[in-house]
């Protein structure tokens, strides 16, 4: 008998020394699955970034959003009061603009939420009910405001990004196959939707290539909808005999149609390549001057002194000419590429773009955009991105 239980103690202090351990072992491994799940959990709540870069945007789109009330604000008015009465005028000025951007009801809302919100600081009591009511009620109405606000928003951001899948189809996802030329494309816009257009087709079976690279002024869902009439307008246009000068009349006169009085136009560069000979018939819409660069390393600049489309009814657009040869590289750019800003405000500049197609050997098209781009990405950093960004390459070969 003594033998039996000290063998069934022996057997059992084991048993529990394990469920012991396996205790500790479960317990441990529940930690570490929390610590994951936590730390997982917070990259995709921040998208990977670090705490350095998510202040840096959230400043961006701080100073993106206030542009919209700021607007609002008579700075001349605030300028020339008492140095002391200012912070008061702006934020007053700030306030009222926020105010007009709501609806009725919402701005009721919004103004009776602060009014309670403030009589509970203040420990004023508004007709029966407790500061805490107040506060309370205060609180959801900011709350219920907060939510109307986000489903406006939630619902826009859906509807834009159905706009930005259309805009995707008005453009060229890969270059034409044209034997003998070499091309390659990149686009990026500051928003979900861009102003910015290229694209490159030949007019006719066996016809010159048509290329194009063009600018609407502004920005988002306006410049967007300005873009796809004018890539509709080339399409349509582009289909009937005539030569570019035409070809870009017959675009300003559409443009001047849809400019909304003034207030909108297209700066563009516009060229017929011939992919058999090289010969190059261009004509620049008040765009960035295009850089050709010749095998030897020297630059031409295609400058042309034609205005913008949309801006003069009656102005006459004459083309350029010159042979793009054997190994040559066209860089068409807008100014998204050369206006483009890093943490210090300083601007890409032309400079650094010609430093980079200067030493340039033979490459494909593809390589020389991917080298601009990451120099591009460089320079600019983490700071936003104001301007659409869009660079074609063109070579023979």
């Amino acid at each position: 008998m003594a033998t039996f239980v000290s063998e069934e103690l022996r057997a059992t202090a084991p048993s529990k020394w394990a469920k012991l351990q396996n205790f500790a072992h479960n317990l441990k491994t529940k930690a570490k699955r929390t610590v994951w799940r936590s730390k997982d959990g917070w990259r995709q709540l921040t998208a990977g970034m670090e705490a350095a870069d998510l202040w840096v945007q959230f400043k961006a789109e701080a100073h993106a959003s206030s542009r919209l009330y700021k607007q609002d604000v008579d700075w001349r008015a605030v300028d020339s009061q008492k140095a002391w009465k200012q912070p008061f005028k702006i934020v007053a000025a700030l306030f009222a603009g926020i105010l007009k951007k709501l609806s009725p009801a919402r701005r009721v809302l919004l103004v009776f939420s602060l009014l309670l919100a403030c009589l509970s600081v203040i420990g004023v009591q508004f007709l029966l009910i407790t500061t805490q009511v107040e506060f309370l009620l205060a609180f959801v109405g900011l709350l219920v405001l907060l939510v109307m606000v986000l489903g406006d928003h939630v619902a826009m951001k859906r509807d834009i990004e159905i706009a930005r899948e259309i805009q995707r189809w008005l453009v060229p996802r890969v270059p034409p196959e044209v034997p003998g030329i070499d091309m390659a494309f990149a686009t990026r816009p500051a928003n979900t939707v861009a102003g910015d257009y290229y694209d490159a087709f030949r007019r006719a079976a066996d016809g010159p290539l048509l290329i194009a690279v063009a600018d609407v002024s502004g920005k988002s869902v306006p410049a967007a909808m300005l873009m796809a009439n004018f890539q509709a307008s080339l399409r349509a246009l582009a289909g009937a005999p005539g030569s570019l000068s035409q070809l870009v009349t017959d675009l300003n006169r559409l443009a001047c149609g849809n400019n909304l009085n003034g207030r909108r136009f297209t700066t563009a560069f516009l060229a017929e390549l011939n992919p058999a000979t090289g010969e190059l018939s261009y004509l620049s819409a008040g765009h960035n001057p295009p850089m050709l660069v010749r095998q030897d390393g020297s630059i031409e600049r295609l400058n042309s002194d034609s205005m913008p489309l949309g801006i003069e009814l009656t102005e006459k657009f004459v083309a350029g000419k010159t042979v793009l040869e054997l190994n040559d590289l066209l860089v068409i750019y807008t100014d998204g590429v050369t206006e483009a800003q890093n943490e210090r405000a300083e601007q890409f500049g032309e400079a650094r773009l010609l430093a980079l197609l200067q030493p340039r050997i033979k490459e494909r098209a593809a390589v020389t955009l991917s080298g601009i781009m990451k120099r591009l990405d460089e320079f600019v950093g983490v700071a936003p991105q104001y301007d659409d960004i869009t660079c074609l390459v063109v070579s023979r070969n």
